[in-house]
Formats: C-alpha cells, sequence, structure tokens
C-alpha cells in the first residue's frame, strides 16, 4: 500500500470515530439536560442568521439550545414509549420532524412564550426566501448607487447604464413580487437598496414539563418556505459556549451572507 492511500485510510478513520464519539456526547448532554431543567421546548427558526442566534444564547446563558440531527436527539430522549427516558418524551421525539431544535430551561412557559413572541429582528432576504412585498423602480437616474456599481447592477438583471457619471435604470422594473421566491439576484439587489424582508425569529411549537409528564402543542406551524436553518449548527451550554462534534448536527457549516 502506497504512502498516500494509507494516510487517506488512516485519516477516514480517525473522522469516524470522532462523528460517533461526538454523537455520544451530544446523547449524554441531552440526557442530562433532561434531569437539570424542567422543562423542553421544541422550536423552529424563521431566517435563520447565527450571529442573532449567539445574541440570543448569550441572553439566555440559564438555558440551553440544541440544534442537531433529528435521528440523534431523538435517540437521546426515546423513540418510542418504551425507550423514553421520562414519562411522553416520546411526544417531544415526535415533535421533531423537519428542521427543529430543543430549549431545554427552567423558566416558565409564560416567560418563554413571552419572551420569544416579541423577538423579531429585521434582516435582509437571503435566495430562498419568499418575497414579503413588491418592490419597484422607475426609469431614471438610480442616484443612491455609485458609478462604480453600474457594471454590477447590469449583472445582477438591471438594464441600466451611466448617464453623466451616474447609474440610470433605462425602463422600469420590478425586483421582485409579493409572494414569489428570491433568487440570489433578487436578494442582492434587495440589499443594495437597503430593503429588508426577513425577520429572524424563534418559533415555540411544544412543550414538555418534568414534574407531570405534561405534553403540550401550540399548535403553531410556520409556513415552510420561512423556516430556514439550512448551514446552521448551535448548541449551547450553561455558559453560551459551543460544544464540539460538528458530525452531529446538519449541514454544519455556517451560511455566507448573500
Amino acid at each position: 500500500m502506497s504512502g498516500n492511500k494509507l494516510e487517506k485510510y488512516l485519516s477516514l478513520t480517525r473522522t469516524k470515530k470522532k462523528g460517533l464519539e461526538s454523537k455520544q456526547n451530544l446523547v449524554e448532554e441531552i440526557r442530562k439536560c433532561v434531569e437539570e431543567y424542567a422543562r423542553i421546548f421544541v422550536f423552529s427558526v424563521a431566517h435563520m442568521r447565527n450571529n442573532k442566534l449567539k445574541d440570543v444564547r448569550m441572553e439566555w446563558r440559564h438555558s440551553r439550545f440544541f440544534l442537531g440531527k433529528n435521528k440523534v436527539m431523538s435517540l437521546a430522549l426515546g423513540r418510542s414509549a418504551e425507550e423514553e427516558i421520562s414519562d411522553n418524551l416520546h411526544k417531544v421525539t415526535q415533535a421533531l420532524s423537519g428542521q427543529r431544535g430543543l430549549l431545554f430551561t427552567n423558566q416558565t412557559k409564560e416567560e418563554v412564550l413571552e419572551y420569544f413572541d416579541n423577538l423579531s429582528e429585521s434582516d435582509y432576504a437571503r435566495s430562498g426566501d419568499v418575497a414579503s412585498e413588491t418592490v419597484s423602480l422607475k426609469e431614471g437616474l438610480l442616484e443612491q448607487f455609485p458609478h462604480s456599481l453600474e457594471p454590477q447592477l447590469r449583472k445582477l438583471g438591471l438594464p441600466t447604464k451611466l448617464e453623466r457619471g451616474v447609474p440610470a435604470l433605462l425602463t422600469d422594473h420590478t425586483v421582485c413580487q409579493e409572494g414569489e421566491m428570491l433568487s440570489p439576484e433578487q436578494a442582492r439587489i434587495l440589499k443594495l437598496l437597503g430593503k429588508e424582508q426577513a425577520a429572524f425569529h424563534l418559533v415555540m411549537e411544544s412543550f414538555w414539563t418534568r414534574h407531570d409528564g405534561k405534553f403540550e402543542d401550540f399548535g403553531r406551524k410556520p409556513t415552510v418556505e420561512n423556516i430556514t436553518m439550512e448551514g446552521c449548527w448551535e448548541k449551547a451550554d450553561s455558559n453560551g459556549e459551543e460544544l464540539d462534534g460538528d458530525d452531529d448536527v446538519e449541514e454544519a457549516q455556517e451560511p455566507e451572507d448573500e
């Protein structure tokens, strides 16, 4: 066996071992949280932004957030009534369909809902988001843009040219229609225009209490097009630190800004 092939084999072996260990660590952490915290909330995230989620984690240092593979989190809690580690935890597992996370906390149900119902931070929409309003531009000078930006505006699909050193729109142009899915070019134009059409927020969908095993579904199901947790992994300890284990979570790379 050549040196290169041997090195590749050893590398793959180490990666698999690390992945298994990190999954086991995640299972252990979640099971410890079941014993340490009074309540578990299942949540989804609309318009995920890692920096904004980190701010929430810091403010909620008294609690724990987990966004990982549903299969691993389900294994930790119990996938059925026979496997669950506490009464009715399998119902939490059943709620972990699609892109969902877990919040472990000792805060009351009312405190959690009040905080997160009022948490909404506007941001620029990204490719794949749905336009919240129609944005149109009138023919004429685009004086908000420097002349150096005109080639980029044309590349993004705007019918422009330079007139006396100022980008000018040759015809009326609709950047996006309300309700349509945005392309990368549309999202970029909206950002250049300063039009924020996204709002980051966490949607609490259900919760479970340890003392009596009660599970409650709030009936909150955000529209599919508004749930964008792709590329995100955030697992926090009580100090807001990230835990190790990229292999535990789906798409464990931070998304780049459009």
